[in-house]
């Protein structure tokens, strides 16, 4: 029988057919290539080591690479920063020639040492590890980016002709696989690092209807830099970028460790939840308050050693119940929490200025997290503007202030 151009191989592999059939379910794009690399070699494909290479959008990472073994239940998973774009090691490799669109495909008898062309360093340690044969192939992706697919074989003669067809035909397909997952880690990434873990999910999951949303107690987080307006009227624009972002560095590191869900950043103030239905969630809330004003303290002591104005911050914690939701114009939303208890967190703001302390906790608050072994110190009760009752607002016994950044010279 005669096979029609175009349409699909009757002598298609196995893993191919797995590709296209069975993968709907499976969410995970290094999970599919794991497998599809073990069912290459269960259809007779001498593959030793087998990688992919993809580039994503994330704040913290420019990609990722698999990295499958025979013996390996599932694909290795190692993620890049944006500083390996100036690694040596990634200048002298194989993977930045091919995203950088210098060549489509690499092949290279590592047992004939005497071929010509360039001879990258993944070569030398492939060598001694034994293997004789190494392939790489572009993986073009619907967005415009450009992937990398590299298999290698220890065989004595490498790879036949017939391997290296089937390996090109399934690359497509994996291709698209690996793409689809990817875009919705992408997705959750971003929504991640821009509305919150807790936001994203919700927008993920279809929550977009502006007025949707749900009520729910929560400790409320929200604090500001003291004397933010002064420093960006009179520091150059970089040094008021880098003071702004070490001082968000040092809040919302310990409120992420600590399973607090940010918000979002208001000029120099950040706004952050910790749900009252996850166990111990003020006691939690309270130590990341303790760490950021540690974390501040460094921070303060090494720009007086190097003769700078120290950073003053203030933190408020209080309790209630907030409505979290959609909001905003029909075509613009928020996914944000509002409610009067929001009014009273960023009320007790004010507060941490005239009373000079770095961290005040509301009485509501403080009656939650008795467990935190913290002495609290009841500081007095307060009329907040647009706030019907006092306030009851405790501080730590060694909180004295930070001062706010002087003028600089």
């Amino acid at each position: 029988m005669t096979a029609v151009p175009g349409t699909w191989p009757t002598s298609r592999s196995r893993a191919l057919d797995w590709l296209v059939h069975e993968t709907t379910g499976e969410p995970f794009a290094d999970l599919v290539f794991g497998e599809v690399c073990r069912r290459l070699v269960e259809d007779g494909l001498a593959i030793d080591r087998a990688t992919f290479a993809l580039r994503t959008l994330h704040p913290q990472f420019l990609g990722g690479l698999f990295l499958w073994e025979p013996g390996y239940e599932e694909a290795a998973v190692n993620l890049y920063s944006h500083d390996a774009m100036r690694n040596q090691r990634y200048l002298e490799s194989p993977v930045r020639a091919i995203f950088d669109g210098e060549v489509a495909g690499i092949r290279r008898r590592l047992d004939r040492p005497e071929e010509e062309g360039p001879n990258y360093p993944i070569y030398d340690d492939l060598r001694e590890a034994g293997h004789v044969d190494y392939v790489m192939m572009a993986v073009p992706c619907v967005s415009g980016n450009i992937n990398a697919a590299a298999f290698s074989t220890r065989r004595a003669g490498g790879f036949t002709t017939g391997e290296l067809t089937t390996i090109a035909d399934i690359l497509p397909v994996l291709g698209m696989a690996v793409e689809l997952r990817s875009n919705r880690r992408i997705a959750k990434n971003l929504l991640n690092a821009y509305v919150g873990s807790h936001a994203g999910e919700r927008i993920l999951a279809g929550d977009i209807r502006r007025g949707s949303g749900e009520t729910v107690r929560a400790a409320i987080w929200h604090c500001d830099m003291r004397g933010f307006t002064l420093l960006s009227e009179s520091w150059p624009r970089d040094d008021v970028i880098g003071c702004l972002n070490a001082y968000f560095d040092a809040m919302a590191s310990p409120v992420l460790e600590h399973g607090g869900d940010i918000l979002k950043f208001l000029g120099d103030g950040m706004l952050a939840v910790f749900p009252l239905e996850e166990p111990r969630a003020c006691e939690r809330a309270l130590q990341a308050a303790l760490e950021a004003r540690r974390a501040m303290r460094a921070i303060n002591e090494a720009r007086r050693e190097e003769q700078q104005p120290e950073i003053g911050f203030g933190i408020v914690l209080h309790a209630g119940d907030v409505m979290w939701g959609n909001i905003g114009a029909a075509t613009r939303l928020d996914f944000t929490v509002i409610g009067p208890a929001v009014n009273v967190a960023s009320r007790l703001d004010g507060l941490t200025k005239e009373l000079r302390r770095d961290i005040l906790l509301s009485g509501d608050f403080a009656s939650l997290c008795e467990g935190a072994r913290v002495r609290l110190v009841h500081v007095g009760a307060y009329r907040l503007r647009g706030v019907e009752r006092e306030i009851d607002v405790f501080g730590l016994p060694e909180d004295f202030g930070s001062l706010p950044a002087p003028r600089p010279a």
